[in-house]
């Protein structure tokens, strides 16, 4: 079935998006041995052009962006940061779609607690407040981009797409074509100013990114059930404790560890293992 103009005017604001974020999320990244997907053919990792991730229950969910460690255009890495991008052009539909990036991402958070991964969303359009309180009450990242500054964007280049509900679709068919025939330096032009309407909400995700992505471990503390707490100033101490540990001391039947990694932005992972190789295998990939 044929797209209507409306839903292919939403899409050019969607590539407008892309194009801001995914060049800023790859230049963030240069330098930090991290790999950053986005939709597209990705051989070895993927049959379909769709980033796909799945939760802790086996479901497939389609992402925007992922910041991988260890990752490349031929391999997964791990996860470190999911990062959506979403346009909405009426405050009606905001909250459902606010509902459909939590829904989406924060059961991968959960599958993989062990990386504390960064959860961002890059929003555009008309959003309400409360839609907006609801994503960062779960923990994610937000820049907001006015609908208001990108109407600005395009209108410095003749485009009008100030539209309502009754806009005919003869509007919104001359603003695709419109779209379609701006120059590359024109598109970049658009795509400068907008990034620039809410560059100090692009600064302060990217400083809040950089504190994630850049955290090291500070503490590691082990507090066998039995026994007294233990802490160490890295991974590889906690490693040494564990090996010499006596499961079958004076203090009574041993149980299981528990386990508490404190990072430098502080972040915090907590777990419980009942053996010492569980323990030093999360220990390790605690520290990758």
């Amino acid at each position: 079935m044929a797209q209507s103009p409306a839903h292919k005017f939403g899409q050019k604001i969607g590539n407008l998006l892309e194009d801001i974020t995914y060049p800023a999320l790859c230049e963030f990244c240069q330098g930090r041995d991290l790999f950053v997907d986005k939709k597209g053919e990705r051989p070895g990792v993927r049959r379909g052009q769709l980033v796909k991730w799945q939760d802790k229950y086996g479901n497939d969910h389609d992402l925007d962006f992922v910041i991988e460690k260890k990752g490349c255009a031929r391999n997964s890495g791990r996860p470190i940061a999911f990062v959506e991008a979403a346009w909405r052009r009426y405050t009606k539909h905001s909250r459902n779609k606010a509902q459909e990036i939590q829904g989406a991402l924060l059961p991968i958070f959960e599958r993989y607690w062990q990386e504390h991964p960064f959860l961002g969303a890059i929003i555009a359009g008309e959003f309400t407040k409360e839609s907006i309180k609801q994503l960062r009450s779960q923990n994610f990242n937000i820049v907001y981009i006015r609908y208001d500054d990108i109407v600005k964007a395009f209108g410095k280049h003749g485009i009008f797409i100030n539209f309502g509900e009754q806009t005919p679709e003869k509007d919104y068919l001359e603003a695709v074509r419109a779209i379609e025939n701006l120059s590359e330096d024109e598109w970049n032009e658009i795509i400068n100013k907008v990034y620039i309407s809410a560059q100090t909400e692009f600064q302060d995700f990217f400083e809040r990114l950089r504190k994630v992505l850049d955290r090291v471990i500070d503490r590691v503390a082990i507090i066998p059930l039995h026994g007294e707490e233990h802490e160490f100033g890295s991974p590889e101490e906690a490693k040494n404790f564990i090996d010499s540990y006596s499961e079958t001391n004076d203090q009574g039947t041993f149980r299981k560890y528990e386990v508490r990694v404190k990072y430098s932005n502080g972040d915090k992972i907590e777990a419980e293992f009942r053996d010492k190789e569980r323990v030093k295998e999360f220990l390790e990939y605690s520290a990758i």
